[in-house]
């Protein structure tokens, strides 16, 4: 059975990569509409969903995973910055205030006509930052594409104090969440999940482990 990942982003790429199993990248064709009021981890699923849903055409019966990731502050959802000035914005608000990201998986298959959709959910405490601090991570240009402009597997780890929760879910992809899902539909993961978490072999997973 094929695996695809609709998605082009390389941090779900290299962590999928991480549960050893063979599979495809095709990009999906969904676009992505925040709508303010509603529930970051319902619009988190629902994106992730679309996703997975734009590339079924691909192999009917193919296991096809969406994901998507969306922030929330004080109920507000928070997603990607356009340009560096509204990135700006973005991390000068969540500065020094505890804000959750919610990363939502869909498995989907054509063939036998079901949606399996997981979300995990992230509390991060972030630093309080200054003016040289936005300024200093601004430049990397790192928060161009990132989900509440930094990226915690990156130069913005610094601009964390601290995560509640699944590491490789504030990444992207929450791999333990992701194996089960994927085993409960018939494709086993060839690694040991458990020992995977305990070497975290991925960027600044060390960093903020629990």
């Amino acid at each position: 059975m094929r695996l695809i990942l609709a998605s082009t982003s390389p941090r779900r790429h290299e962590l999928l990569t991480l549960l050893g199993l063979p599979f495809e990248v095709v990009s999906p064709s969904f676009v992505e509409q925040i709508r303010p009021h509603c529930p970051a981890d319902r619009q988190a699923a629902e994106f992730a969903e679309g996703k997975a849903r734009s590339v079924l055409s691909q192999d009917p019966d193919a296991l096809v995973l969406g994901s998507d990731t969306l922030i929330s502050l004080d109920s507000e959802v928070v997603g990607k910055p356009m340009n560096l000035t509204e990135a700006g914005t973005m991390l000068r608000r969540m500065a020094g205030r505890i804000h959750t990201i919610f990363t939502a998986i869909a498995l989907v298959n054509q063939a036998r006509g079901w949606c399996d959709v997981e979300v995990a959910a992230v509390r991060v405490v972030m630093k309080a930052l200054d003016e040289t601090d936005v300024a200093a991570y601004l430049r990397t240009e790192e928060s161009l594409g990132k989900a509440g402009a930094y990226s915690i597997q990156g130069a913005g780890a610094v601009l964390i104090d601290r995560i509640e929760g699944d590491y490789t879910a504030a990444v992207g992809l929450p791999l333990r969440l992701l194996a089960n899902l994927l085993h409960r539909h018939g494709m086993p993961c060839p690694v040991d999940v458990d020992r995977l978490y305990e070497v975290k072999p991925y960027p600044n997973w060390a960093r903020f482990a629990a």
